[in-house]
């Protein structure tokens, strides 16, 4: 059922509706290279044929899974000869290009440069972490998008139908209901939904004297589900980001669901729990430390119960951080004290705050000086310096007007305001 020509291709409306990237390509008959970024079964590889077959090229498709340096070779000197032949351009189509290291993809870059080679790329990863610059900066990038159910539904109503290619000469026919199943169940992937599809054919029942895929069939066939989750992969990071980012803004329902997507695609329980101790540092800090510790408790709990009970602790800490008062005042006062430390060198530290367990340490003036807090009013002892000597006192840390951080904050205010009435000693 792989589409032929771009009237038959389903989805991607935003690269291949009217004066579209893709379609202007196509009628324009102008290659160019370029790299297809998407989900699975979006329709990578069926576009690089369709937009060689438009432009009248050589088509040469390879996996980077299996392809080594000797087929890229093979592949140039066929376009060689075509083009001394015809004066035709090849199309070099690499399937999963994010699997060829740097040096591999180094090796048709100079045919790439000398128009030798029209390269298509396909990935399911960011290309600008998996492809070499110099190849990024010569190919245009297309994202593209997983298919909507509709999509799917019109593209198993097509298979169905098709006589030539499809089921259509077996007479099967779908309840809606069952068509609508396993459109939901396909995620966006119309290779799936194909797939899906040829095996509820296979369990067909008779209903009304006709074969038909049933409702019961359709949810015995998608039985188990199927969501995108890569757990080295973009989807990865991009869920995860997502957890993180709904914490931050204090949905609890989100970042729950969220938290059951990634555990449902199988992600490492413990690995979110290790994230959600930086949320409980970076988001909420002294905010509420409470949530640092219910993190925490929540990795040890998993620790010792595993899944799936260990996961509602987990889901527990989720919740408490985003109900939890928001502040980012240690992780900004933790950023700017670093950058002092890398960039004011090895300054020393000031004689009265200096170590002295010895007698001779003390005579040659450690530690001569020093004030002992507790010794002094409210154990403080005001206009006390304790950054280096040269070093003008910084102020890094300023806690916001949220949950704990308030009288942290009203403390802060009165030390700061007594330091300031006191010279500096």
């Amino acid at each position: 059922m792989r589409p032929r020509v771009i009237d038959e291709f389903v989805g991607q409306s935003h690269l291949l509706g009217p004066g579209k990237p893709l379609t202007r390509l196509v009628e324009g008959a102008t290659l160019h290279s370029m790299l297809l970024w998407g989900p699975p079964g979006t329709g990578k590889t069926t576009l690089a044929r369709l937009v060689a077959r438009s432009c009248h090229a050589e088509f040469h498709a390879l996996s980077a899974v299996l392809a080594g340096v000797k087929d890229i070779r093979e592949v140039v000197e066929k376009a060689r000869s075509a083009r001394a032949a015809t004066g035709a351009a090849t199309v070099l189509f690499l399937d999963e290009v994010h699997r060829f290291n740097r040096a591999q993809q180094d090796t048709f870059l100079p045919f790439v440069e000398d128009g030798t080679l029209v390269f298509v790329g396909a990935t399911t990863e960011n290309p600008s972490f998996e492809v070499n610059g110099a190849l990024l900066s010569r190919a245009r990038i297309y994202l593209l998008k997983a298919l909507t159910a509709a999509e799917i539904e019109a593209l198993l109503a097509r298979a169905l139908a098709d006589t030539e290619r499809g089921l259509g000469a077996s007479g099967i026919a779908i309840e809606p209901a069952a068509l609508a199943l396993l459109a939901r169940a396909a995620d966006g992937d119309a290779r799936r939904g194909l797939n899906l599809l040829e095996v509820a054919a296979d369990l067909a029942v008779p209903v009304a004297g006709k074969a038909t895929i049933t409702e019961a069939i359709a949810t015995e066939v998608a039985s188990g589900g199927h969501r995108r989750f890569d757990k080295r992969g973009e989807q990865f990071y991009d869920q995860m980001s997502a957890l993180h980012k709904s914490v931050r803004g204090s949905d609890p329902d989100a970042a729950l669901y969220w938290l059951c997507r990634m555990l449902d695609g199988g992600c490492d329980p413990l690995y979110i729990a290790r994230r959600a101790l930086r949320m409980a540092s970076e988001d909420i800090g002294n905010a509420d430390p409470r949530a640092l510790t219910l993190a925490l408790q929540a990795w040890e709990t998993y620790d010792r119960l595993g899944s799936p009970e260990g996961e509602l602790a987990i889901a527990q800490a989720i919740v408490f951080l985003a109900i939890a008062p928001k502040s980012n005042a240690l992780y900004t006062a933790f950023a700017a004290a670093k950058a002092d430390a890398e960039s004011s060198g090895s300054l020393e530290v000031p004689m009265h705050i200096r170590n002295a367990p010895t007698r001779l340490m003390k005579e040659m003036g450690w530690g001569k000086g020093y004030r002992y807090d507790h010794d002094e009013p409210d154990a403080l002892a005001t206009g006390q310096r304790y950054f280096p000597d040269g070093m003008p006192p910084r102020t890094y840390y300023e806690p916001v007007p949220r949950g704990l951080e308030i009288k942290i904050r009203e403390a802060l205010e009165r030390r700061r305001a007594a330091a300031a009435q006191t010279p500096d000693r």
